[in-house]
């Protein structure tokens, strides 16, 4: 086996599909580091514990059927968002004739997966929500925050990549227990340094199994993982898609966002958060 294949563990019930990203030697053992292609998770597994699997598309597994139906209901809700959002605007704004535009907040991901980085992306523009993002080892994320902040001023500010829970040392409250938590939540209290309001700058922080309430004491809105269990890659995208497309007027039910993820509220909790959706008007020339 080698860097880049595509496994599963056989200790596990091959439960998670995972790509080798690294082989060390460890007591004289050949340990394979284990990312996964549909969780955000890592892990270690010796080699000979692992199966080698057909090489798949990373877009198919991450978009199985039950992915792909919220998807589906995502784009079609953000389909109708105008004419939901056009409530309690004035009787002359819509006309059919007004020249009136809505704007989506803007979010900024950084991401320690560059593969799952491209996809999110994708689904972004899906969901015609303005999204830029940068793809940085989580060990390094809490340096680069504070300047790509400033340089794209998003609304919205996802900070994610793989994360996991050293089971074997047991204390969940323990920030160290944990693969990148502390590295999430150094890149969360940079960014809050930078713009503490917790409605002017909304932020999404953590991975699989990552430690929940550090997270959100650091200052994020929304994080992950209450239930210490692992969150699908496409997670932060639906969080985020419900916040940049409800009007800024709007403080959106925790309960709504948490149904339109695919973990539920085992995987995601947060804050009550107002939304970022604006109308304008008239509509640029140009």
């Amino acid at each position: 086996m080698k860097v880049g294949d595509i496994v599963a563990r056989k200790s596990y019930n091959k439960d998670i599909v995972f790509k080798i990203t690294d082989i060390i030697d460890q007591d004289g053992k050949k340990i394979a580091i284990l990312k996964g292609v549909a969780f955000r998770i890592i892990a270690d597994a010796e080699l000979s514990d692992l199966e080698l699997l057909k090489p798949p598309d990373i877009r198919d597994i991450l978009m199985d059927k039950n992915v792909e139906s919220i998807l589906y209901r995502t784009i079609k809700q953000a389909k109708e968002r105008d004419r939901r959002n056009l409530r309690g605007l004035p009787k002359a704004a819509k006309q059919p004739t007004a020249n009136v535009y809505g704007v989506p907040g803007k979010v900024l991901q950084i991401d320690g997966d560059k593969e799952y980085l491209k996809i999110c992306l994708d689904v972004y523009s899906q969901l015609g929500i303005p999204a830029v993002g940068v793809a940085i080892p989580e060990a390094n994320q809490y340096k680069e925050v504070k300047n790509l902040l400033e340089k794209h001023k998003p609304d919205i500010l996802v900070i994610t990549g793989h994360d996991a829970l050293h089971v074997k040392n047991g204390d969940l409250k323990n920030i160290n227990n944990y693969r990148n938590s502390y590295n999430f939540l150094k890149a969360v209290k940079e960014a809050r340094k930078w713009q503490p309001d917790l409605d002017t700058l909304v932020i999404f922080a953590g991975a699989c199994q990552s430690n929940y309430e550090a997270l959100m004491k650091a200052g994020a809105n929304y994080a992950s993982s209450p239930g210490r269990i692992m969150i699908h890659a496409l997670d932060p995208v639906f969080i985020v898609e419900k916040i940049a497309c409800s009007r800024i007027d709007v403080v959106v039910p925790i309960e709504e966002i948490l149904d339109q993820t695919i973990t539920g509220v085992k995987g995601i909790g947060g804050f009550e958060t107002r939304g970022k959706f604006r109308w304008a008007m008239p509509r640029p020339l140009l």
